[in-house]
This record gives structure tokens, sequence and C-alpha cells, in this order.
């Protein structure tokens, strides 16, 4: 069987992430990379990679068996709409696009095509992750209470070089808590409201730089996310999970989510179970478990995942729809935090 062919729009540290995973398989090739910049021709360049200036040359010169999508979220829908018109299925890069309308009309536009969108909220495909829904889904926690998740972490200043990143939108909630509200839907179940605060203190951006956020689930737990990108701590799934090279291994182990059952708990990465073998009661023993997992990264399981739909093996782990879903919930924790109100979603 020949090699997967991928085409590639936007060549700026997502996308050149991207391009590295797939150069290093032996299952799918980059068939060609569309960037207008001067930066993204020298990226080609280097490695030897055929460069568009717009990926609509790319689609219509090159044909590949799949396109994906990083570049900024303004332009999800349109290139999106455009890979769809030419029947090559997408895997867009998260946010699924800036808003819920445009989600909404990706999932429709795909839906009607019938041509795939996968949507990349990566950690779906970590192993771990997947065991943990796997537990809860089993009812091995017994009911859900509540979950605790801290995504603490510090971000240099030369990341604040560029100005959108000082901007509303530009902080952590859309970038980073983003991750946090698809793995607790994931996992633990719908969401059903929102309550949050904010605060800008410790840089004074117009953009937030900490937040607390309080999350009802559709099954009566509660969720506490403790976020900062201001912080200096180990307790992030970034800097704890080991998933992604560039951050250095920590001295010590860490967790950075709880989540809480009436029959047990479960700690996120390291996957420590805890219950009770005998009489349910704080005066007696807890046991810890540790579980085995087979790790692996989950950007080329997510590679993988996009040649088998773009195949028709299978569906989308998370489709335009869902990921849409994800989108509406996490611009539910800003209105909150704006409104100093609780925010409701709605099942849509």
């Amino acid at each position: 069987m020949p090699q997967f062919s991928i085409g590639l729009v936007g060549a700026g540290a997502i996308g050149r992430m991207h391009a590295e995973v797939i150069l290093r398989t032996d299952f799918c090739r980059v068939t060609g990379v569309a960037d207008p910049t001067e930066a993204g021709r020298r990226f080609c360049e280097e490695r030897g990679l055929a460069w568009f200036s717009d990926h609509r040359q790319l689609l219509e010169q090159v044909r590949p068996d799949a396109l994906i999508v990083a570049t900024p979220n303004n332009t999800h829908l349109p290139i999106s709409l455009d890979a769809i018109a030419a029947g090559v299925p997408v895997l867009v890069e998260k946010p699924v696009a800036s808003t819920v309308e445009e989600g909404e009309a990706l999932a429709v536009a795909s839906a009607k095509a019938g041509v795939p969108v996968l949507v990349g909220h990566h950690r779906r495909h970590n192993p771990i992750i997947a065991r943990a829904r796997e537990l809860v889904g089993s009812g091995e926690l017994g009911r859900l209470t509540n979950v605790s998740v801290l995504y603490t972490f510090f971000k240099p200043e030369p990341y604040f070089d560029m100005a959108w990143r000082r901007e509303p939108g530009g902080g952590p909630i859309l970038i980073n808590l983003i991750h946090e509200i698809d793995l607790i839907r994931f996992i633990c179940g719908e969401i059903e409201s929102v309550q949050a605060v904010t605060s800008n203190a410790v840089r004074g951006f117009p953009v937030e730089d900490t937040a607390a956020v309080l999350l009802q689930l559709a099954n009566g737990a509660l969720v506490t996310i403790s976020l900062s990108d201001t912080a200096v701590t180990p307790w992030s799934w970034d800097l704890s999970s080991g998933e992604l090279p560039p951050y250095p291994p920590q001295p010590a182990p860490v967790n950075s989510h709880f989540i809480s059952g009436t029959q047990g708990s479960l700690t996120l990465p390291r996957l420590e179970l805890w219950r009770y073998q005998g009489e349910k009661s704080w005066f007696a023993a807890l046991s810890q478990d540790a579980l085995a997992v087979t790790r692996g990264s989950p950007y080329v399981k997510q590679l993988r995942h996009l040649c088998e739909v773009a195949r028709g093996e299978t569906t989308p782990l998370i489709d335009a729809a869902d990921a849409t879903r994800t989108l509406r919930a996490t611009l539910a924790v800003s209105e909150a935090a704006r409104t100093g109100r609780r925010v409701a979603l709605t099942s849509g």
C-alpha cells in the first residue's frame, strides 16, 4: 500500500510539529506545505518539501489524501470548507473555529458533503486518557462526585512578543484551558453549566493570566479547575505527563488531575487508583494501585487515526460538531467571568 499523502496548511509552530511527526513515520508522507510566509518557504526548502503559497494551489496541484490545517483560528472555516469542496478529509487544529457559529457551519458542511473533519484535541489519543475514560465509563469509581484539575505553569516573557498573545482571546483560557474542557467532556461527561473568575493582576495585560473555574456536569459531578500561565509549578498535564518531548521530566512524580467517585478515585497522569478493599469508612485504610498502560505519542496515534478515517475505516474520535461543544463550553468560561453569572449550556 502506498504511503498516505498529507497536505499541510500553516508552517508555524504547530504546523512544523505536525510536519516533523509525519517525517518520522513510515505510514504517511508530507505531500506539500502551504504557507504564504518567507519563513514557511525556507522551512520547506530545508526539509525538501514542496511549498505552495496558498492552500488552494496545494489542493489543486497535489490532491492529498488528507489535509491538516494549522493556521490562525479565523482561517479554519474557509480553508476547511475548500478542502471539503475538493473532497479531501481534514484534520483542523483546535479550536475548531473562532466562534460557535463557525464551528456549527463546518459541522453541517462536513455532514452534508460526507467528507470527514477531525479536530486536533490530541489528548483524546493519549493512552492514559483512554484508560481513564474506560475506568470512569465502566463504573469503577462509582458515581462521579467531583474532579479537581490543576493547570498552572509559567510562560516565559518572550512568549508575549507576539502582540495577539497579550490581547483578549490570546490568553490561557482559549489556548490552554480548552484542552481541559475537552478532557473533562471526554472522560467525565457533558458540561451543564459554567462559573468562573479571571484575573490579569500579575502581568496587567488586557487578557487574563489566571482563572478559577467551576463546572457542573450533567451527571451532577462538580469540577474545579485552577488555571494560570504565570505560576511557577509542575502541576499541569503538559509538565507532568511526559507527552511532549520539549518539556523536561520532573524531579519527582506529579499529578495534575484528581477524579473522585463514590467507589474510588483516580489520579492523572499517574493512573493511581484509590479505593477501599472492605468497609468504606474514613477510619479504614485505602489501597492504591498503579495501573499499567502502554504509552505512545498521541500525535502519532492521531495521525494514524486520520489515515483510518480518510480511508473510511472508522469515524472521527472528535468531529467538528463534538469540538464545537468543547468550544462552546470554553467560551462560556470567559462569558461567566465577564458577567459574574452562571452560564448554562444548551445540549446543542
